[in-house]
């Protein structure tokens, strides 16, 4: 695997991401203010990457502090013997063999990893990193550079199952067709040890021949996506087109992207994600048309000490990256400048965080623990022994009912054409998700209450018997139906929603439901996909 960052001859070697895309220029870093002016000005950049390089500017002042005492160990020495002592053994590159450091040497390079963790403050891997590879201190600059390294090769192997696991659960989501994914910033192989994590992610689906078209924000003020994400997906042959920051919520409206892949620099255990500015409106357009949004990241970058986004510092940046274009200034003089360098977008509009061993869904998670907020249970009802969920305060939350339809259409969205509510409450929650999927509704009734003609079906409930009617007329030939109810049970009333549906002619494209008592296995009954907001 080719590495975008490695260690050299005693230097940090990658390419400077300043020049890009008019030049490939190499960088080598040989002292940790070079490293810190690297990471600053963006010549080294992404969450990984800048972690990456912190390992080995730690590893950078451990080889140096331990070369000075080393030296002026073997001149004491010398001056002790009269100068016939060899002193100790050197390096291949001339320079006296560094071991355990003393405490003034750990000292001095204590204070200049912190300098290194400091230089950019959002990315907790910059900080995990240094950390990381600090633990090693005390066996002296050798084991700190192994260390390093190892992170190196960890990053690499991180992204690579991050990124196909990230391509499968995309897959999941939208199935069957060919893909429009839009990204922002730059996520790929120069951001990271090698491969990348939301761009890896996209280059996975152009491997499998999923992606059609990938739409890059050109991500202000420093266009890293149309610098750097373009001419990384121009190396690897997939189409793409560049498009303004503001564009991309039109985008989504005129149905041009399918999901929306981006990667992070920090996320809180709640699943708050702080990642470059313009992520937040994104998230905020992909809720509102249905469309998934997908945070790819290695685990380094979820930082468990932090219960919340609010808890992120983000970095305030230079008022010329704003002012100026390529050195030319485009702004009044004296312009007052807002220039956060990331923002943080709210869990709940995240539709799964994906890293190297594991899919959160933060969105499900708050909107299953909104859902059991507002539900009653009533123990013997309908009849003794059934506990009852009631989920009629739902309802009342005009808030949470769009967040419930947003979610569905986000799981279905292009499966579906028609949705079918089953009397009564899949009514209520049904006419919100064709409503704000712009599609028709049809009703699953109760015997007597449709004219007719109708088709019928019978079945079985936990405590009884009941049937289900559809007008022969209701629902197209070939139409694709979303079955939707409030509560999925033994199973049985989705069963002959899906047999009615059949029935007339269209396909039953899937069942979702607010709650699933999973006891009962009513899943087990449906051959359709099921999605459940809530499962007790």
């Amino acid at each position: 695997m080719k590495y975008s960052i490695s260690w050299n001859g005693g230097a940090i070697l990658t390419t400077d991401q300043r020049s890009l895309p008019h030049q490939e220029s190499p960088l080598r870093l040989t002292t940790v203010d070079g490293v810190i002016d690297a990471i600053r000005t963006l010549a080294v950049r992404g969450a990984p990457a800048i972690g990456i390089a912190g390992a080995f500017g730690v590893a950078l002042s451990a080889l140096r502090h331990g070369a000075e005492g080393a030296t002026a160990e073997s001149a004491t020495a010398e001056g002790a013997q009269g100068g016939d002592a060899q002193g100790g053994s050197a390096t291949a590159e001339g320079s006296p063999a560094v071991g355990a450091l003393d405490e003034r040497a750990q000292a001095a390079v204590r204070a200049d990893a912190a300098r290194i963790a400091d230089c950019r403050p959002t990315a907790v891997n910059l900080s995990w990193a240094v950390a990381r590879v600090l633990t090693r201190l005390p066996e002296g600059p050798q084991a700190i550079l192994a260390e390093a390294e190892a992170i190196l090769a960890e990053d690499a192997r991180a992204n690579r199952a991050a990124a196909r696991r990230a391509a499968d659960l995309v897959e999941q989501l939208c199935p069957d067709r060919p893909l429009r994914a839009l990204t922002h910033c730059n996520t790929g192989r120069l951001a990271t040890a090698a491969g990348g994590t939301a761009l890896g992610a996209i280059l996975e689906l152009a491997e499998r021949g999923r992606i059609v078209e990938v739409l890059v924000d050109e991500t202000r003020p420093l266009l890293q996506g149309s610098r750097l994400t373009a001419w990384e997906l121009a190396e690897a042959d997939v189409p793409y087109r560049i498009c303004v920051d503001s564009a991309a919520a039109f985008a989504m409206a005129q149905g041009l992207v399918d999901v929306v892949l981006v990667g992070a620099d920090r996320i809180s255990r709640n699943g708050d994600v702080a990642n470059k500015i313009g992520t937040y409106g994104l998230a905020l357009a992909a809720a509102r048309h249905g469309i998934p949004l997908v945070v790819v990241a290695p685990e380094s970058t979820v930082d468990e000490a932090l219960e919340s986004g609010s808890g992120i510092v983000v970095e305030e940046r230079r008022a010329d990256e704003v002012t100026s274009v390529a050195g030319t200034r485009t702004a009044p003089a004296g312009a007052g400048v807002y220039n956060p360098a990331f923002d943080v977008t709210p869990g709940e509009l995240v539709t799964a965080v994906v890293t190297e061993s594991r899919v959160l869904e933060p969105a499900r998670d708050d909107l299953a623990a909104q859902v059991a907020a507002h539900t009653v249970h009533i123990p013997d009802h309908p009849i003794e022994g059934v506990d009852f969920q009631d989920l009629m305060p739902v309802y009342t939350q005009p808030w949470l009912v769009d967040r419930l339809a947003r979610a569905v259409i986000t799981r279905f969205r292009g499966e579906f054409d028609h949705v079918a509510g089953i009397e009564a409450r899949g009514f209520l929650l049904g006419m919100a998700i064709a409503q704000a999927a712009e599609c028709s509704f049809v009703p699953l009734r109760k015997p007597g209450k449709l004219p007719p003609p109708v088709h019928a079906v019978e079945y079985e409930l936990e405590y009884g018997t009941d049937t289900l009617e559809l007008g022969e007329e209701a629902l197209p030939a070939g139409a694709r139906v979303l079955i939707v109810d409030d509560v999925l049970a033994t199973g049985g009333t989705a069963a002959a929603a899906a047999k009615l549906v059949g029935q007339s002619g269209a396909v039953p494209a899937g069942c979702a439901v607010i709650l699933e008592l999973t006891g009962l296995a009513g899943r087990d009954r449906l051959s359709l996909p099921v999605f459940a907001v809530r499962a007790i």
